[in-house]
């Protein structure tokens, strides 16, 4: 089942894709984390919805999709997971995961603008996969991870290279507002393999990446049971698993991405997922 978040005469909704329809429950009008932690007994009420009622169902094209999980409790990146992206930044393979955080301020959702910031024109794109934890966790071992998935969905872990230089721990570098794009749904976990999809990536016309999460160095089962070995984790939570080779800031010349371009990333079996890119408008508030 895709699950999704979207906006339909001025409200916000929370529910699933069913035929190209969209549906919601009353109760859970605006709430992803708490449908993701209601599981499958509350996403078969939708699926029964669609099959009795299919009238109450809203064509997809006349909603605007918006981030699946707006303001997750942790927004938590990977870096240095896939050996070919390693390999072009000359960097060693870690033998301990490389995890920072996102500020959960920076998600928008599909065909939202990505802004490039006035303080750097060197503005990166970075195609992953997401795990989204559907359940509350701690001390998950690797075999029971998949238990405590909800589901994957597509994340642009957008970078300012040089702000993420100038700070050791990567968060300011990737946290910029607007350079957390999520989507388009979430894919629940019975559907998928997340070891074995196809990824790429386009600026524009031109793909840039190209891969497999089967490359994937520590797995999303593997970075459950390091992640909740320190913390709890909640339905909702997002971590991005990491990018793999073809990013601009290893291209010659730089291959950053500047205001009138579009960044398309798509996931076997979840999607697309596509932004265009702006300058940053004056959204000075103080």
């Amino acid at each position: 089942m895709k699950l999704l978040r979207y906006r339909y005469q001025h409200e916000n909704y929370t529910g699933a894709l069913i035929n190209q329809h969209v549906y919601s429950l009353p109760d859970l009008k605006d709430d992803m984390p708490a449908l993701l932690a209601a599981g499958a007994e509350r996403w078969q009420a939708l699926q029964q919805q669609a099959e009795q009622a299919p009238e109450s169902g809203i064509p997809l094209v006349d909603v605007e999709l918006l981030a699946p999980v707006q303001r997750p409790g942790k927004f938590l990146g990977v870096g240095l997971n896939y050996a070919d992206h390693i390999a072009e930044t000359g960097l060693e393979t870690p033998k301990f995961p490389t995890i920072f955080t996102k500020q959960s301020s920076c998600i928008i959702g599909p065909e939202h603008a990505i802004h490039r910031p006035s303080v750097s024109e060197k503005l990166d794109y970075e195609g992953e996969l997401a795990i989204v934890i559907g359940k509350r966790c701690r001390h998950v071992p690797r075999e029971k991870a998949a238990e405590v998935i909800a589901g994957y969905t597509i994340a642009n872990d957008v970078s300012v290279r040089d702000w993420q230089i100038k700070s050791p721990t990567w968060t300011l570098g990737k946290s910029f507002d607007t350079h957390g794009p999520t989507g388009p749904w979430i894919v629940t976990a019975d559907e998928l393999d997340p070891h074995n999809l196809d990824l790429k990536t386009w600026l524009n016309d031109e793909l840039r990446q190209h891969s497999n999460t089967c490359n994937l160095i520590f797995d999303c089962y593997q970075l459950i049971e390091t992640l909740s070995t320190v913390c709890t984790l909640e339905p909702g939570d997002i971590i991005a698993t990491g990018t793999c080779s073809g990013v601009g800031v290893k291209m010659k010349p730089r291959g950053y991405m500047k205001p009138g371009d579009r960044v398309t990333i798509e996931i076997e079996g979840i999607g697309q997922l596509s932004n265009p890119v702006i300058k940053e408008p004056d959204t000075r508030c103080y």
